[in-house]
């Protein structure tokens, strides 16, 4: 990780006799502190007082990283439209120490989710890469592998074509952070499930075979565990030539929505606004 140095008091080189100008300028060159600097995705912004922003990052050198962004509202020159969700940018901040958020320094925007036609399917399925990596991934623990994964599905997922890359992003991000179990035999006896029926419930953690499944369990097809199984071999853009209608994909998308809800304890937003769309 690169870093570069703040405005910082510069010392004077001739002797200083003055106790009191002494300390003021030893307590200019100790306020130095250096930039930190980071590849990341911006998940999500907040207003905060009247110009301020508070941003949470997704960065590659430090996984997420919650700060404050000064005069954002007011500063097109240092944020500009960097602060835009899933820009991907190049972040300069710092931490102070004893402070729980980041000063964000600047923004360089590397790609933004704009410069491509945006309809309302593309927007809420942007909103739901940001909602997951938000609330699923933890503060300030690099994951390399999930954020190549962010990049590859944001550069995937386009107007008029966001089942697949969504079907993907979801069924990886649980795989990354450890939430998805083995779907290849029931939970519960251990069957190997090959290509019979499988099911799953809100409540379980793993696929079940028919003579173990609970009441209101859902369907994962046959079909549906073998794209699985081919999206774990294959990068995303390997299925960009495919037609992919919502139902498509339907049952991995929500046996994954179910465990990461789970494990976050809460319903995600953009999931329901998924469910409705046509």
């Amino acid at each position: 990780m690169l870093s570069r140095a703040l405005p910082c008091v510069a010392l004077q080189l001739r002797p200083v006799r003055d106790p009191q100008q002494a300390r003021f300028w030893l307590d200019g060159f100790v306020g130095c502190e250096m930039l930190k600097e980071s590849e990341a995705i911006v998940l999500r912004g907040y207003p905060l007082r009247e110009a301020d922003l508070l941003v949470s990052f997704f960065t590659r050198s430090e996984g997420k990283v919650k700060g404050v962004a000064r005069s954002a509202k007011k500063s097109k020159k240092r944020f500009g439209g960097a602060l835009e969700p899933l820009t991907h940018v190049r972040v300069y901040w710092d931490d102070r120490e004893g402070a729980e958020l980041a000063r964000i320094d600047s923004c360089d925007v590397l790609a933004s989710p704009l410069s491509d036609e945006v309809d309302y399917p593309r927007a809420v399925g942007l909103g739901h890469v940001a909602e997951v990596l938000d609330e699923l991934l933890p503060d300030r623990e690099a994951n390399d592998a999930a954020f190549r994964l962010g990049l590859a599905v944001l550069g995937n997922l386009r107007a008029g074509a966001v089942w697949m890359p969504l079907t993907y992003f979801d069924l990886w991000i649980t795989r990354l952070t450890g939430l998805l179990p083995d779907i290849s035999e029931c939970m519960v006896c251990g069957t190997a499930l090959n290509g019979g029926r499988a099911f799953f419930h809100a409540l379980t953690d793993g696929l079940m075979c028919p003579a173990d499944k609970r009441l209101a369990s859902s369907e994962m097809t046959a079909l549906s565990r073998e794209i699985a199984a081919r999206m774990f071999r294959a990068p995303v853009e390997d299925f960009g030539g495919e037609s992919w209608p919502k139902q498509r994909g339907a049952d991995i998308r929500k046996f994954a929505a179910q465990m990461i809800e789970r494990h976050i304890e809460k319903k995600l937003v953009t999931a329901a606004m998924l469910e409705r769309l046509e």
